[in-house]
């Protein structure tokens, strides 16, 4: 069939008309503020229905390469939903803002010198046209960004009250620190060397409320680049202890560091997944990055010192035949013997060369004796102290005790170094391998020998606490969240330093701290060998701005600020806040309005209802981090009063991913996807055969399909309904053109149906549909409603497409308005611009972007008739149909009265007959 210009109709539903279309419903939304949500109170105060819904995607940061067609999936996903629900009266928020702080901006900076805020803005400038064409029903006016001012006086302002706080365990929540100084002033809060609170210094005093503050200034390990002039985050960091970037030497080492204090919520941030729905596999993911383990702390004694272990297996203590320290274990320098030290030092520095992932994954164990002994307590054994990398800092104390016979790594260890090896558990007979790590009774443990496992712990925990060598206790493999980044593309700190170096955060009154601009976006590099430098970030340079005269309360005086800056993950910590309540300039949020959106509403969802935004969608790759980060954040700022709800986000749902094919040529390199034709299930790029993969998309394998391009090609809507009906939401599907025009045909064959394509006159009648047309059109809006509630998109669409088939082939002379109308609202969600040309030429004034949503009417629903199958000694020997409203005495007289029952019954009297309501008939002769 010709596809010349002038063989199509006029009105046929082009790409070209749907681009029409589409441009002019979207300027009508921006003109009539369509999708404003009103609040409460404030700026954007309106009238406000009860039923309200937050709906929000995970916050994007601008890239230069713009969207590719995986890119939209959920933000299109989130839209179907909040229009759903719209639709049905809800008083829904749906906006996006940009995470636009971060490394990429800088880098980019750093190789051309131009501003990182320019590039930002330009890329969001991008995005932004992007996802208008998209159609998606934001908010305009709540739209935010981290790089705004106006944003980050309130990221720092948040920063602020985490410092000023600290966690009171009894109450087990965070208590403002001028509560805990009260204490220290009156003596209820002993200082630990005695002295009055009064007769320490102000640099004493500060150090003091350190150990408890929940943002504290700490000696941390960090991934220390001199190459780069950078710390490194640890998925920077390759296998061998690079960096990605450059390759690099990187080395541990101590630094002085902001760190919040989140170990302290590990309980609650474990307990409380249980009030969210969320993904179970989310949930598992977060509570083994948290690592709740139950044990023992049990010291060891080394001279006039103590090492201190915790163990998950305290019943194994008498298997313990030797202690290994982590290199940059405190005591390493304390125990360590003369003739010792030289290979100590090498040792360390071969270290601190290796990741944590090489250190914890390397099957090679190596090792080095400091020459120290230390003393099992319960059986006063000496046993030789060791330091070895593949005991790390960061997790426990820094130190095990070591029972080889019940862990592989301590017997690997054990069988380099020629150590001794006892068994504390029974293995079963016939048991051949290493490390025995099943159960059994305990042996060669003195008055623990027969015990299981568990009452061996109980016991030896019971004999620890009785004799002073150490106490039940649980441990947590969470750690304290590093907070600085040596960059300048971040927040700056709200806080300055005395001369005595002290952190002295600064009023609200000076918030925001703005970035100062700089010649040079680059930290200072050095000799990549030379460990003992240390970073200079760009800050440094701005040396107007890292000095300053100040009166905080006490004169002028000259203080120092901090040359770090947050971490991109600040402003993604509350975002969904700001989202409430942009216009607001006194608070980060108004109380009245952060109820509202964000309170426990536990009419709706229990007691135990957490508050939070009502669905949350977003990548799987953000499960731990982003999400645990939020809701330390959250939580503290509802210990301190400032919010209802103590967990950001009440429901989280995963969306898949669209991936596609990529071909690669004999040389190894990949051509363009777009240009390769298939042939007889080969694939072929100017005639020379190719192969295929499957995977990312991604312009270096030259198979990125832009949405920009399907728009221009399909339009919106098309493309819109595409990726809905790929498959389900939470499923990862291959992304292929080719497939696109089918959503396209069912446009087109649903716009012809109520459209005449030659001269655009309406084609709809008001003649009354059948009862069978009814019955198919109010079980689609039944199950379409079930779809859309429960982010079925697919199975919606389906649903759709099956009706207006049914609509093609019954009523080729006109559909009637009673199918029409409710086809259009129920397609809205999906396509909503054609919806919105469609319901405008069947004659509705207003926009239906707030419904009505169509009911679907019971009568309906109720099948007329249903069919039995009806089973003789359990067998089905033949069917019956009924009516509906049969009862059980009328359905068993039918089936008996049924040929081939009856013949089988041939007169008699069966000896039971058992109906099962709607599903069968069963005769037992």
């Amino acid at each position: 069939m010709s596809t010349d210009a002038a063989e199509i109709p006029a009105y046929r539903y082009t790409a070209e008309l749907a681009n029409q279309i589409e441009e002019r419903w979207q300027r009508y939304w921006e003109d009539h503020g369509t999708y404003h949500a009103p609040n409460p109170v404030g700026a954007l105060k309106g009238d406000v229905p009860n039923d309200k819904l937050f709906v929000q995607d995970m916050f994007p940061y601008p890239s230069g390469a713009g969207l590719h067609v995986g890119h939209p999936l959920g933000f299109i996903g989130t839209d179907v939903f909040a229009r759903y629900h719209r639709m049905n009266g809800r008083n829904v928020l749906h906006t996006m803002g940009f995470d636009a702080f971060g490394l990429p901006a800088e880098q980019y900076a750093v190789q051309t010198g131009q501003h990182p805020r320019k590039t930002t803005e330009a890329n969001i400038n991008t995005y932004l046209r992007q996802i208008r064409r998209l159609g998606l029903g934001h908010d305009e006016r709540r739209r935010i960004s981290t790089i705004d001012p106006g944003y980050y006086k309130w990221t720092q302002w948040i920063f602020l009250q985490i410092f000023n706080s600290w966690y009171d365990a009894d109450a087990k929540r965070a208590r403002p620190i001028a509560e805990l100084i009260s204490q220290f002033e009156s003596g209820e809060r002993p200082v630990e060397d005695g002295r009055k609170w009064s007769e320490l210094s102000f640099a004493d005093q500060q150090r003091i409320l350190g150990e408890f503050r929940l943002a504290y200034l700490s000696e941390a390990p960090v991934n220390w680049c001199p190459g780069l002039g950078t710390v490194l985050a640890n998925e920077e960091v390759t296998a061998d202890g690079r960096s990605e970037r450059g390759n690099f030497p990187v080395f541990r080492k101590n630094l002085r560091q902001w760190m919040m204090r989140i170990t302290a919520y590990s309980d609650r941030l474990i307990d409380d997944l249980d009030r969210l729905d969320w993904p179970d596999k989310v949930k598992a993911m977060q509570r083994n990055w948290i690592g709740r383990s139950h044990g023992a702390r049990v010291r060891f004694a080394v001279g006039d010192e103590n090492i201190e272990v915790f163990t998950t297996r305290p019943d194994t203590l008498f298997g313990a035949t030797y202690m290994v320290l982590a290199p940059e274990h405190e005591l390493v320098d304390q125990i360590a013997t003369p003739d010792r030290v030289a290979d100590i030092a090498a040792y360390r520095r071969a270290a601190s060369l290796k990741s944590e992932l090489d250190r914890q994954e390397n099957k090679e164990k190596t090792g080095v004796f400091t020459g120290a002994y230390a003393t099992n307590p319960v059986n006063g054994k000496e046993i030789p102290v060791y330091i070895a990398d593949y005991v790390l800092m960061g997790y426990g104390t820094g130190a095990i005790m070591a029972v080889p016979g019940q862990d592989q790594r301590d017997w690997d260890f054990a069988k380099k170094f020629d150590l001794p090896i006892i068994r504390t558990v029974q293995p079963p007979e016939g048991f051949e391998g290493d490390a025995y790590t099943g159960d059994g009774p305990a042996v060669n443990s003195g008055f623990l020998d027969g015990m299981a496992i568990d009452d061996a712990k109980k016991t030896i925990i019971g004999w620890l606490e009785e004799n002073g060598h150490g106490h039940g206790t649980v441990q947590f493999k969470l750690r304290d969240w590093l907070f600085s980044r040596q960059r300048y593309w971040g927040e700056p700190f709200p806080v300055v330093y005395d001369e005595a170096g002290t952190a002295i955060p600064l009023p609200e009154s000076m918030l925001p701290i703005e970035l100062p601009d700089v010649d040079d976006y680059s930290p200072r590099t050095f000799d990549p060998e030379d460990a003992d430098t240390e970073p200079s970030p760009p800050l440094s340079r701005a040396t107007e701005w890292t000095t300053v005269e100040l009166d905080l309360g006490d004169g002028v005086k000259t203080y120092r600020r901090d040359t770090n800056t947050m971490p991109n993950w600040a402003g993604s910590c509350w975002y969904q806040l700001r989202y409430v309540d942009p216009a607001e300039t006194e608070r980060f949020v108004n109380p009245e309005n952060e109820k509202y959106w964000l309170g426990p509403r536990t009419a709706e969802h229990g007691p135990t209802d957490p508050g939070g935004v009502d669905l949350y969608i977003g990548g799987v790759e953000h499960a731990v981090l982003h999400l645990l980060y939020s809701r330390f954040w959250q939580k503290v700022l509802f210990d301190l009063g400032h919010l209802t709800g103590d967990e950001p986000y009440r429901r989280l749902f995963n969306q898949g991913y669209i991936q596609a094919y990529a071909f690669v040529d004999a040389r190894g390199s990949y051509v363009p996807a777009t240009e390769v034709i298939e042939d007889g299930g080969k694939y072929f790029y100017n005639g020379e055969e190719v192969s295929r993969e499957y995977g990312k998309m991604g312009k270096s394998l030259k198979n990125v399909v832009t949405p920009d391009e399907m728009c221009e090609n399909y339009g919106a809507d098309t493309f819109r309904f595409y990726e809905m009906s790929m498959g389900p939401m939470d499923v990862s599907r291959p992304w292929a053109t080719k497939d696109v025009v089918g959503a396209q045909r069912f446009l087109q064959r649903l716009w012809r149906n109520l459209v005449d394509e030659t001269d655009g006159s309406l084609r709809v009648v008001d003649e009354e549909p059948s009862v069978e047309a009814l019955r198919l059109l109010h079980k689609t809006i039944a199950g379409v409603h079930d779809d859309y509630a429960n982010l079925r998109y697919n199975t919606a669409g389906a649903k759709l497409i099956e009706l207006n088939n049914f609509v093609t082939k019954h009523y080729s002379g006109g559909t009637p308005r009673a199918l029409a109308e409710p086809l259009v609202l129920m397609l809205a969600p999906q396509a909503p611009h054609v919806a919105e040309e469609l319901w405008t030429r069947l004659g509705n004034g207003d926009s239906l972007a707030h419904g009505p949503f169509p009911k679907a009417d019971q009568q309906y629903l109720v099948e007329d008739t249903v069919e039995y199958p009806i089973q003789v000694n359990g067998k089905v020997r033949s069917r019956v149909v009924v009516s509906a409203a049969a009862s059980q005495d009328e359905i068993k007289a039918a089936a008996l009265a049924e040929e081939k029952i009856a013949e089988l019954v041939a007169g008699g009297e069966p000896r039971k007959v058992i109906v099962v309501p709607g599903r069968l008939v069963n005769v037992v002769l």
